[in-house]
């Protein structure tokens, strides 16, 4: 896989039974004293797909990263309530010649996340 595809993700709105575009995402690394730095951000395409959070220039880091899902303006601009403003997925990168691919099963009012493949 290529090096920017090293963290992916993968929206799908279960409500629907669609991928879920255009939701921004950030990327982020723990730093030292517990403070978060931006890694990468980016916006799930028609297909819910996100494979460039991570910069190709940068080297993988092992470590806790965490992905900021911004879900509000999706389901705003589709004029349905909803109860997450965001979604927060923490996870831990031990090795750093593995990939890691973050789906997201989202609905208005709930939302479930696993490593895939």
């Amino acid at each position: 896989m290529a090096d920017s595809q090293r963290i992916s993700i993968h929206v799908l709105d279960q409500s629907q039974g669609r991928p879920a575009e255009g939701i921004p995402v950030t990327l982020e690394i723990r730093g030292l004293a517990g403070l978060w730095k931006l890694v990468g951000q980016g916006r799930s395409d028609a297909e819910g797909r996100s494979s460039d959070l991570y910069p190709a220039a940068l080297r993988m880091q092992a470590g806790t990263y965490r992905l900021t899902f911004d879900v509000s303006g999706y389901f705003h601009a589709r004029n349905v309530a909803s109860f997450f403003p965001e979604v927060v997925v923490i996870f831990t990168v031990q090795d750093v010649a593995q990939t890691y691919h973050i789906p997201l099963l989202l609905s208005p009012f709930g939302y479930s996340t696993y490593r895939g493949s």
